[in-house]
């Protein structure tokens, strides 16, 4: 009887027990400011898609285990089984489409163009006005095959990050840098790069955020939709957008 007892209540406390959350690894950029950087306080990466892809996993029962990896190395660390979700400020595009799967868009937007304060700050879509400058854009982004085939630039300049692009331009030593505009409107709005502001520019590639899984996961990008859904209608997503100044 006592044996009996010991086993029914042993029972209970196991299925009482809260049943541990799936650890799953995020990559995010440490450079993609309000979508991801790494705070230096706290070493530690913030920003809207990482407090995003954390309700996500709440929802959809995982544990996001978020690390930083550089822009151009996401997909590959994706594909190559050293992280499992990508959580950056990455477009859905056709190309990427191919390699690896995405889930439903998170918030859409496109690319701005900075320029030198004072001189002409509306630029059309054909780049005429910057017609053998320098430019600068980041590795691993859309745009910069596009740029390159334009033909319009003397150089397409790469750099790691947007913040080098901001500073450069800043420094007068390119003539404008192109990247994602929420991104580089944040980063202008805290003040650090006072020469340079946005053009008047139409965006010509306008597409969608979205969080990236390896091609075949349809469980988990059935999780991630689903979970996607509820923040959506419930307002989480867009209270998230503004609380990073997302526009």
């Amino acid at each position: 009887m006592i044996r009996k007892t010991l086993l029914a209540a042993t029972l209970l406390v196991t299925l009482a027990a809260p049943v541990a959350a799936e650890p799953l690894k995020v990559g995010s950029t440490p450079t993609g400011v309000p979508f991801t950087f790494l705070d230096v306080g706290s070493n530690q990466i913030q920003g809207m898609m990482v407090d995003l892809v954390k309700a996500v996993g709440e929802e959809a029962g995982f544990e996001p285990q978020v690390q930083p990896v550089d822009f151009g190395s996401l997909i590959p660390a994706l594909t190559s089984n050293r992280i499992d979700i990508i959580s950056a400020a990455m477009l859905a595009t056709e190309a990427r489409k191919q390699v690896i799967d995405f889930s439903d868009p998170v918030l859409p937007y496109g690319e701005g163009i900075v320029v030198a304060k004072g001189g002409s700050q509306t630029l059309s879509a054909s780049f005429d006005e910057l017609a053998g400058e320098v430019i600068g854009v980041q590795q691993g982004t859309v745009y910069l095959e596009n740029l390159r085939a334009s033909g319009k630039f003397g150089e397409v300049r790469v750099y790691d990050s947007l913040a080098d692009i901001l500073a450069e331009v800043n420094r007068g030593r390119i003539k404008a840098g192109m990247g994602d505009r929420p991104i580089m409107a944040y980063q202008l709005s805290q003040g650090r790069y006072p020469n340079i502001q946005l053009a008047d520019y139409e965006s010509q590639y306008v597409g969608s955020v979205a969080l990236g899984v390896r091609k075949g996961e349809t469980e988990l990008l059935g999780r991630l939709n689903s979970a996607l859904a509820k923040l959506k209608a419930n307002g989480t997503v867009d209270t998230l957008a503004a609380k990073w100044g997302i526009q």
